[in-house]
Formats: C-alpha cells, structure tokens, sequence
C-alpha cells in the first residue's frame, strides 16, 4: 500500500508537472494477479484496483491502516471494468458483470475476488474510507443505477451520470460512488466546474484508446493546473480544487467521494469567466 501526503493548496500552486502526478496521479491500477492500493491522508480514501487473472486475490488491511481485517473500521465500494468476476465476501459469492458495482459495509471480513475467464479478467476497481455504521451489502449493477442526464452536444459535455452508492439508491456510511459516460461528439466533464469544500474526490478514467487522453484539471479556480490522465488511470482531487477534465474524445469516469456530507448537489459553482 503506498502512502500520500495530504497537500496544500499554497504549496500545490508551485508543483512541477512531475511533482503534480507524484502527489494527486495514480498509475498501474491493473496488473496481472496483483492488487495496487494508494492510501490518501485525504479523508483517510483508500483508491485500489485489483486485477486477478490465474489467482484468488485477497482484500488486506495492512499495517497502514491498523486494523484486524480491511472493513474492520471502513466501508468501501467496487465496480468491475474487465471481464465477468466472481466477489466473495464471508463465504457469498457474488457475479460481477462488466460495469457491475457493490457496496460492502463496515465488518466484513473476508474478501476475495477471482476472475471466470483469465483470456478476459476482471478489473475490480475499489475506493474505501472510513466509516462508524455497518450497512448491509448491495450489489448494484449499472442498470440500477440512479440515471441522471446532463450537458448538452452544443456545450460538448453531454453525458450521463449513473449514481450506483448514493443515498437515493441505498444506503452508506459516507461513501459515494458513480460511473459517468460521456456520449460522442462531447469531451468536457464537470463544466462548468465546481469546488465541493465538504468533500474530496477520485475520479478513475476509462474507455480511453491508446493513443486518446484526458486533460484532468485542477487546482484552486484562481491557480489551475493540468495532468494528462490515460486509460485506467485515477487522479485524487483535494477539496479545494476543481475537478474538470477534457478529452481527446469520449471517455468516462468512476468518481468516488467521502467527506463532510453525501448531498450530490452542494457544491460551490465557479463561472468559467472566473477560471484562472
């Protein structure tokens, strides 16, 4: 598990490119048989991606976090972005369809994954923080997903966020978590931007090509930054920055938030006129 600093917006505004991809970038989520975790001091948000092809991996706690079990103290969420998987938490297994999500409470002890077919081996991408109620484990797959349409083809942002762990669908601790899928023809995400000085964030990007790629913005809205993002690459966004991006085409983005609240809607706007 490696371990980030939290960073100051004062400090921030100095960054070189690679000191800006050290602290906030996170790459290699997806590697055979092997699981990546990045334990932010940001809200305490654990971002991991596990990707078992001839093995059963295993969620461990790790002396980072102290704790007996990994959901011993946290809750956490996962969507899978590869091939069908199989979760098994205590002794259940559960299916996990391409784009299939789950939410796992606080207490559980034993969690494994494996993957049915290792030609095409599922991508369990993971984000947890803490949590102080258990509450019950649910599967969501994208179908159920609350569907919120936005953005508009003159604006290049139309898009659709599917809110998988969000009060309006069931019930967490803190956690909130979603997938958004921008249609072709539009790149922008989250434009106009906003801060949320409430929460943090993690935005994981996907459905990228090769050569295709995605300018994360960020940055307080007076001192913005940039940090190119490739597929299945995450980036962690501190609350007082923006989280914006734009892309060389369509894309989407897993997004996971923990903090203060869980209202969707209570965010800070900023008017693009205003952006520096």
């Amino acid at each position: 598990m490696e371990v980030r600093q939290a960073s100051n917006a004062k400090d921030a505004k100095h960054y070189t490119t690679q000191r800006l991809r050290e602290e906030f970038h996170i790459a290699n989520l997806f590697t055979k048989d092997n699981t990546r975790m990045v334990y932010s001091h940001i809200d305490r948000i654990i971002t991991a991606g596990l990707m078992p092809v001839f093995q059963e991996l295993k969620l461990e706690a790790g002396k980072e976090i102290a704790a007996e079990y990994f959901l011993q103290r946290r809750e956490m969420g996962c969507i899978n972005v590869g091939g069908k998987g199989i979760i098994t938490i205590d002794g259940t297994e559960y299916e996990m369809n391409p784009r299939d999500g789950i939410y796992i409470g606080m207490g559980n002890k034993e969690i494994k994954f494996k993957s049915i077919d290792p030609e095409n081996p599922a991508k369990f991408y993971v984000s947890s923080c803490p949590a102080h109620t258990s509450y019950p484990t649910v599967k969501i797959d994208i179908t159920k997903a609350k569907k919120v349409p936005c953005g508009s083809v003159e604006d290049c942002n139309k898009r659709v966020i599917n809110q998988y762990i969000h009060p309006e669908v069931m019930k967490s601790c803190q956690l909130s978590m979603g997938l958004t899928q921008l249609e072709p023809g539009s790149n922008w995400n989250t434009m106009p931007s906003h801060t949320h000085d409430r929460r943090m964030e993690v935005y994981m990007y996907l459905d990228m090509g090769e050569n295709d790629a995605v300018f994360h913005m960020m940055g307080e809205p007076q001192e913005t930054r940039h940090i190119i993002m490739h597929n299945e690459e995450a980036v962690i966004s501190p609350s007082w920055s923006i989280h914006s991006g734009v892309g060389t085409k369509n894309y989407s983005f897993i997004w996971a938030m923990c903090g203060e609240n869980q209202e969707f809607t209570d965010m800070d706007h900023i008017e693009t006129k205003d952006l520096l």
